[in-house]
């Protein structure tokens, strides 16, 4: 590999780290330079390492002997594997420096900042030393690049309020919704809201399922009513029934009323149960199927990308309507063994006759049953007889753990 002494931050995110014996340390999440008075460059002080149980510590540049395209090496001895903390005077590239509205010396031009070079000198010190910025572009249209000094732009220094994020986000844009909720969470409070602001609907619902609660709820508070029924919407129901639960019963209400109706009834019906039930941890969208499609039409339900692994174990049969709660509940198919029958063989034929979960069953039930039965997923069916919903692994799992596991996880 060839050691670099100039490199891009944003190439840098997602990069492993290495110790000197090659072992893997972890991931750069970011970097933390110290802003200097007037133009001066900032000084680039370390790097921000996820390691294992995604904890953040941070890594000294004294610590780094080589970046190469693929890889940062680190030199030997012990790293401090506590917590990173944002310390006053430091600043997060990624994480605050991205997507900053600076003006353009030469020019007087305004433009935005999309990355930022850093660049080692004879000392071995690293420095921020060059900017991409691009400017305001035309309708449906990207404006100029520009590659330019630290000190050939100016408003870096200032407080900014109404920050863009649409860089920050596409560096983020490879991390699953769990990751996505750790580094979001990573950031200063103005930055979370300003990245949760643009982030897309579909996005902000699934990043928001893998937040705690008390994050979630600041972070609905911050948005439009409008918008929030939308992300609302994109949320899986027993996620989006688990957050209004949290509300009071005027937002919660309002909120509905904004939602489509056909998704709000889906929220509806799930908060009448209690939390700890297989009614309040179902969600009330498995794959359904009528009683006459074939295992063809099955499989081909279970690979849309939506769906859930737990909830792409198995299919549930049931007299129209097929909508929850349908009709009369016939049995679950389980995948696997839909993978040795025949397409053109209709799923009616290879049921399973498991007796399924009622919905005030409790959460120790739920959990003796999944164990009996060694289940990734279970049907939830009502007393006449039809199904209401399906409690998957993942939702029991999250019951089980103590209030608080996202934010101990988090802190490592």
């Amino acid at each position: 590999m060839t050691t670099v002494t100039r490199a891009y931050v944003s190439r840098l995110a997602g990069l492993t780290v290495f110790d000197p014996n090659g072992d893997r340390v972890g991931k750069v999440r970011d970097v933390v330079v110290a802003l200097r008075v007037g133009t001066a460059c900032p000084r680039v002080l370390g790097l921000v390492v996820e390691v294992v149980a995604r904890r953040r510590i941070f890594v000294p540049m004294g610590r780094v002997t080589a970046i190469d395209p693929g890889a940062v090496m680190l030199a030997s001895g012990t790293l401090n594997l506590k917590r990173f903390e944002q310390r006053a005077g430091e600043t997060l590239v990624l994480g605050e420096l991205l997507d900053r509205q600076v003006r353009i010396d030469e020019s007087g031009r305004p433009a935005h900042v999309v990355d930022a070079g850093m660049e080692q000198t004879r000392t071995g010190d690293w420095l921020l030393t060059r900017l991409a910025v691009q400017e305001p572009g035309r309708i449906g249209r990207r404006g100029q690049l520009h590659q330019v000094a630290w000190d050939e732009v100016t408003g870096l220094a200032l407080p900014q309020t109404g920050q863009g994020a649409e860089t920050l986000i596409a560096t983020y844009r490879e991390l699953n919704a769990a990751d996505m909720a750790h580094a979001l969470q990573e950031l200063p409070i103005k930055r979370r809201h300003e990245v949760a602001e643009a982030m897309d609907d579909e996005r902000l619902a699934d990043v928001l399922g893998e937040l705690p609660e008390a994050e979630q709820i600041t972070i609905l508070g911050t948005l439009e009513e409008s918008r929030a029924a939308d992300v609302l919407e994109e949320m899986d129901p027993d996620d989006a029934a688990d957050l209004l639960s949290e509300l009071r019963d005027v937002d919660r209400d309002r909120l509905l009323e904004l939602m489509e109706p056909d998704e709000a009834e889906s929220v509806r019906q799930l908060l009448k149960y209690s939390e700890d039930t297989a009614g309040g941890m179902m969600t009330s969208e498995p794959v359904i199927l009528s009683p006459d499609a074939t295992i063809a039409e099955a499989l081909a339900r279970v690979r849309q990308e939506e769906i859930t692994p737990s909830l792409a174990s198995q299919v549930y049969v049931c007299r129209p309507p097929s909508a929850t709660p349908t009709g009369r509940y016939l049995g679950l198919a389980h995948i696997q063994r839909l993978l040795r029958e025949p397409p053109s063989t209709l799923v009616s034929g290879v049921l399973d006759d498991l007796e399924p979960l009622r919905p005030e069953a409790p959460l120790a039930q739920v959990t003796r049953y999944f164990a009996t039965y060694n289940l990734v997923a279970a049907p939830v069916v009502d007393a006449q007889g039809r199904l209401v919903g399906a409690v998957s692994v993942d939702d029991v799992l999250d019951h089980l753990l103590p209030d608080d596991w996202r934010e101990r996880a988090r802190r490592g």
